[in-house]
């Protein structure tokens, strides 16, 4: 194996420096796990001086702790932009330690000052109610990810360095987390990472031999395996090993020397010497004991480099006088009187790897985006709005349209280098292809003559992995950039996890006046359920929607445009907007137009409202039935049976109703997006039947509006699992959506009008029967379906 360092350059005096430092952060996160009194020990420690509930994860800490030290020396003695992201994120004692070492957290909560003070604040809040999670959390000055759900940390990474040039982001890797699927296929990154536009991603994967109560697979690995896995990956590993702290410090101190300067040249052959190759990026494998420093044995059972010291390695320190005498011990091992001073402000020798200002890793402005967050610059709709003179006169693909949008705002970002469109695998086949007019899709790997619109510099990302996708725009926007994910409807809910912490990450950043706002995370959902026609019941999902939606409701935002202006209109305000996830069904397929600009932009500012053309209202009274929408395919068919009305009983007053907004179906308390009642009644009635048809599972629109003074008048229609390669129209006939079904549910509902109106329900259904037997014979839909337009 080739793991050659540079020489280590620590004279005794650094060395003693660094591990000053180590210590005071091992100290300091034991202290957190522990103290709720005396922080400096200047007394024996009591049972009162410890927490009633022990909380937290002392197993990781003192690698990151390790790590922490020594980037900090890197980025000291050689001026380097750094951010790292900590994938054990629940080792929150080493990072909170640290933060507080350098100053960053006293400066970012000047209640917890570097004070023997402060100390104790900063023990006593931790995992304690009103005080901080025992993760690296938003909370966390200098964090990007929290690493609650493990797997992400590599893939946050490589989207924080993208188009950050100057940036050296490292990333350790717990071999726990290295287990995962999405951190195997983050290792994929680096075909991705362009050495003259992007900075540089170090990660360190850490093997300490354990998760909670088994070993690690890498870590067991015969190293010869896992030094060829590695390569396979396409990085050059570098190997520091060991449970003497002299040796480690003076190891990893060459390792990272190494690292750095291979790193820098390939930088530099790529920018200044015209070099394409793809770069074997270095790597650290870190293998120190799990709780290393921390005590070797408790009741008789080896604790230190073993799964026990995952967590509290003593568990009775309050009932039992043993493991009070042992961590006081433990805690006095660290010398705190070497590295603190009586009012328990860190020493010189403590600080003297510590870089200042910005550079110091709690403070950098990458960890906290909105500060390089700039207004992205999105073209003028009407540049790329398409003509509507009169409704449902002709189709346009709305997602095409929007690829149209996207270019400009791609090519407006050209010099800046500050949006990307990432997708697995879609971006032609979801109709955004005019994208590569102004960009290419990133790619490092090899190419070959047939290979279509690959480009180094390419701003397009494609990789069939959701979770990279999702990982490296997650990067992307929290350190100070714009972005949009194109899906597959159905494939979204790969990401539900994730997008979970990170509506739980903005929910958090938005209470803490610190954290500025970063752009919304985008998401466009297109080859939807209703249009499957090479792929089928697999690919017929419509459930994301439902998922975000139960999530909080000052962060969420879901959006159903029924035409191609109303995606554009929709998509400006989401490109736009701020600490917000927003998902935008719209299908790729031509779907009729239905409003000019003018009148899209209005209707996506109401969110809701009757469209008067597509109703037989006259104003004299209230309707006798609305009809309600929610999607595109579903606005057509509501359309059409409101046609089929106007046909076959025009003495019906019919009111139509569009919902682009679908919180707006909420009450006012509920979503900030959600209708007054009395808004509510007066566009739905409290007391005429609303037949409702959706694009998703019908039951979210009940769940949504259940507390609405009409809702037993509300009968919704939507998808229910019917589904398979098949026709377009007998997609909507399989689930009852179709128009003809649309028209038998008024005639079933509207008081009275069932004996009145039988024989046009008995049309309705014969429509049906004879649409069955027809696809079946010609494989494709009623040529009155087909040739339908709209009419009124």
């Amino acid at each position: 194996m080739s793991d050659t360092h540079t020489p280590s350059t620590l004279s005794d005096q650094d060395l003693a420096a660094l591990d000053a430092h180590w210590r005071a952060a091992n100290y300091l996160a034991v202290g957190q796990i522990y103290l709720m009194a005396n922080p400096l020990l200047t007394r024996p420690l009591t049972p009162e001086d410890i927490k009633p509930r022990l909380l937290g994860h002392w197993g990781t800490s003192p690698g990151l702790n390790l790590v922490h030290t020594h980037l900090n020396r890197v980025v000291k003695d050689r001026g380097i932009e750094a951010l790292c992201v900590w994938g054990p994120g629940h080792g929150g004692p080493a990072v909170l330690a640290n933060a507080w070492l350098e100053g960053s957290y006293s400066e970012t909560y000047p209640d917890v000052p570097r004070t023997t003070e402060g100390m104790g604040r900063l023990f006593e809040q931790f995992s304690f109610p009103g005080g901080v999670p025992s993760h690296v959390a938003p909370e966390t000055p200098g964090s990007i990810h929290e690493g609650g759900e493990l797997g992400y940390a590599l893939t946050h990474a490589y989207g924080a360095a993208f188009d950050h040039p100057g940036l050296l982001v490292t990333c350790v890797i717990g071999d726990g987390e290295a287990e995962t699927g999405p951190l195997a296929a983050s290792w994929h990154s680096d075909k991705f990472l362009d050495p003259v536009h992007d900075g540089a991603v170090l990660p360190v994967l850490h093997l300490n031999g354990y998760k909670i109560a088994n070993p690690t697979v890498l870590a067991r690995l015969p190293e010869g395996e896992l030094d060829q896995l590695l390569r396979g990956y396409g990085h050059d590993p570098l190997y520091v090993t060991g449970d003497d702290p002299a040796t480690v410090h003076r190891a990893m101190a060459a390792a990272m020397d190494t690292a750095v300067e291979r790193i820098t040249a390939y930088q530099r052959a790529a920018r200044e010497d015209g070099v394409t190759e793809r770069p074997r990026w270095p790597m650290i494998v870190l293998r120190t004991p799990k709780g290393w420093t921390g005590p070797k044995e408790v009741d008789g059972l080896p604790v230190e480099g073993t799964w026990r010291s995952h967590q509290v390695p003593l568990s009775g320190v309050r009932d039992n006088p043993e493991h009070l005498r042992q961590l006081e011990a433990w805690l006095r091992s660290y010398r705190p009187e070497e590295l603190f001073d009586a009012d328990g402000r860190p020493t010189e020798q403590v600080l003297a790897c510590v870089p200042e200002g910005t550079a110091r890793l709690g403070s950098t402005p990458y960890a906290n985006g909105g500060l390089l967050l700039r207004d992205l610059p999105v073209p003028p709709l009407e540049d790329h709005a398409v003509r509507v003179d009169r409704p449902g006169s002709a189709s346009h693909s709305p997602t095409q349209v929007l690829g149209g949008l996207l270019e400009g705002v791609m090519a407006a970002t050209a010099e800046r280098r500050d949006f990307r469109v990432v997708g697995p695998d879609e971006t032609a086949s979801n109709r955004l292809q005019a994208l590569y007019r102004a960009t290419g899709k990133a790619w490092q790997a090899q190419t070959l003559p047939t290979d279509e619109h690959l480009a180094r510099d390419g701003r397009v990302m494609e990789v069939l992995s959701e979770h990279l996708c999702q990982g490296w725009l997650e990067g992307y926007l929290l350190t100070g950039r714009h972005g949009l994910f194109s899906s597959y409807e159905a494939f979204a809910h790969i990401v539900d996890s994730m997008v979970n912490q990170h509506i739980k990450w903005l929910r958090t950043s938005r209470r803490l006046p610190w954290r500025l706002p970063i752009a919304s995370l985008n998401y466009l959902l297109t080859s939807h359920v209703w249009r499957q026609d090479h792929n089928g019941f697999s690919h017929q999902d419509p459930g994301f929607v439902d998922h975000i939606l139960n999530k909080s409701p000052e962060v969420v935002r879901v959006y159903l445009p029924p035409d191609a202006n109303t995606l554009l209109s929709v998509a400006d305000h989401a490109l736009r907007s701020r600490d917000y996830v927003n998902v935008i069904v719209a299908g790729k397929q031509p779907t009729f137009d239905w409003l000019t600009l003018e009148e899209a932009r209005a209707h996506c500012a109401r969110g809701a409202g009757a469209w008067e053309w597509a109703g037989t209202e006259d104003g004299s009274r209230e309707p006798d039935v609305v009809l309600g929408c929610a999607g595109d395919v579903p606005t057509q068919e509501v359309l059409a049976a409101a046609d089929l009305l106007r046909r076959h009983l025009p003495e019906l007053a019919v009111r139509v109703v569009n919902v682009v907004d679908i919180a707006r179906m909420l009450p006012h308390e509920e979503h900030p997006h959600g209708m007054p009642d009395s808004e509510y009644d007066a566009l739905f009635t409290r007391d005429k039947p609303v037949i409702f048809a959706y694009h998703g599972y019908p039951w979210l629109i009940h769940r949504l509006a259940y507390r609405r003074a009409g809702h037993a008048n509300l009968h919704v229609r939507g998808y229910k699992e019917e589904g398979t390669t098949t026709t377009p129209f007998d997609m909507v006939v399989r689930n009852d959506l179709d128009r003809y079904r649309l028209v038998m549910d008024v005639i079933d509902r509207v008081p009275g009008l069932g004996v009145r109106a039988v024989a046009v329900r008995q049309a309705m259904a014969d429509v049906r029967t004879r649409h069955h037997a027809w696809i079946r014979e010609h494989g494709v839909d009623l040529p009155e379906v087909e040739e339908w337009s709209w009419s009124g």
